[in-house]
């Protein structure tokens, strides 16, 4: 049993948390994995994310709950590291780059248009949960200035048409060939 404070003092930090149920038993083979071996929180962190997607809450507290650390250390460490996701994510991550030469050469007018296109803002996901879209300060392809990366997969030399495009694609893709009713 984790000991803090008070009831309230956990239920003001577990606010910053979506809450969303999930099968906490994927998490035993990681307990398995690291048992008895101190130091492995933001390694079993890590791993949890990699199962979810994101560290929903109810993982984090079983996390806690088997390692036998306090709540508020384990959201702590959730919070503070931006390699952790509190939140869902989308099929599809499109990181956009705000580097020196995609902005220069217009990722301002691609970020609008994608933006409009998936009616989202940079750090959102899309209502179908289909897309989620990300600024990150580069992504090494200056290159193919202006650029965004869709799971893992660059796209460069984009104008705001082809970037919609490349959405539509994907959604194209997903629903069978037909377009999708944003």
């Amino acid at each position: 049993m984790n000991i803090v404070c008070c009831d309230n003092c956990e239920k003001n930090m577990e606010s910053n948390f979506p809450d969303s149920k999930v099968n906490l038993d994927l998490l035993n083979p990681l307990f398995d994995e690291y048992k008895g071996q101190s130091g492995s929180i933001i390694s079993i962190l890590q791993k949890a994310q990699d199962i979810y997607g994101y560290l929903p809450l109810d993982a984090l507290k079983c996390i806690a709950d088997k390692t036998g650390t306090k709540r508020a250390k384990i959201y702590g460490i959730a919070t503070f590291y931006t390699q952790f996701r509190l939140e869902p994510v989308g099929k599809y991550v499109i990181l956009q780059c705000q580097g020196t030469a995609c902005h220069v050469n217009g990722s301002e007018e691609i970020g609008e248009a994608i933006c409009d296109e998936l009616g989202i803002s940079p750090g959102g996901t899309t209502k179908d949960g289909m897309f989620t879209l990300e600024n990150v300060a580069c992504l090494g392809c200056c290159s193919l200035a202006p650029v965004i990366m869709v799971n893992g997969e660059a796209y460069g030399k984009l104008t705001p048409s082809s970037a919609r495009d490349i959405i539509k694609n994907i959604y194209k893709k997903e629903n069978g060939g037909a377009a999708n009713e944003n």
